[in-house]
């Protein structure tokens, strides 16, 4: 009898895939009581600065002039005791976060959002940022990270600055177990090994000294230990 394929535990969501969610700090996003009045400015005082093992930038808790706490995502050169300003009056400072619409060409600028009012989705890894290239009436133009450009409504907010955390992978991973303990905290499978290089009762394309000897389509109708490859498909190899 084979063994359940990688697909199968995976779905089944036991300890080796499941995300250690209770140490997880929860979603960072932008308060969400400041999304009903665009015109609101707000200050608050960086309390404190955590790491959080789901992401790989800090995370700054923050306590607002009102009294109510956030946590929010980290900028390089921000720390505790700083006054971050959230609002469509804020100064176009480090840290603070404000509408497209009030950023200037040139300015970087990280956790974006993709539509007005989502909490910020765009640009959240550490030591990345994005560019403003151009503004459109209600539309503004930012570059990427990856250099691509997209077009954004001007009322989604930013913060002004780059993610801390950079320099991140500047230093070599020397050990494969740091590799299998960084990548636990996240819940991702690792090391991934081929399927041809498996042995045949671990996987369907396993056995065969590297070749799984056999096509590699699969019906739809398929069960699901033998539903791995291409599924249904309708045609295979190179365009010519």
């Amino acid at each position: 009898m084979s063994k359940r394929i990688t697909c199968q535990r995976r779905g089944k969501g036991t300890s080796t895939y499941r995300a250690p969610s209770h140490r997880y700090h929860g979603s960072i996003k932008y308060p969400e009581y400041l999304d009903r009045d665009e015109t609101m400015t707000i200050s608050g005082t960086v309390t404190d600065i955590s790491r959080d093992p789901s992401r790989s930038a800090p995370v700054l808790d923050v306590r607002f002039d009102d009294g109510k706490k956030a946590r929010i995502l980290g900028t390089e050169g921000v720390k505790v005791g700083d006054v971050l300003s959230h609002g469509a009056s804020a100064p176009v400072a480090r840290g603070n976060t404000l509408p497209l619409s009030r950023i200037m060409e040139g300015t970087p600028i990280n956790n974006i959002e993709n539509h007005p009012g989502d909490g910020g989705k765009l640009i959240r890894s550490s030591g990345t940022y994005g560019l403003v290239i151009s503004h459109d009436g209600r539309k503004t133009v930012i570059q990427l990270p990856s250099g691509t450009l997209k077009t954004l409504d001007s009322r989604c907010r930013a913060t002004i600055g780059v993610v801390a955390g950079g320099g991140r992978r500047d230093k070599p991973i020397m050990r494969a177990g740091k590799m299998y303990r960084m990548l636990g905290s996240k819940a991702k499978y690792w090391p991934i090994v081929r399927k041809v290089k498996m042995n045949a009762i671990s996987h369907p394309h396993g056995g065969g000294s590297g070749h799984p000897g056999k096509p590699t389509c699969v019906s739809r109708n398929t069960p699901p230990g033998r539903k791995i490859g291409l599924i249904a498909a309708r045609r295979t190899g190179g365009r010519r």
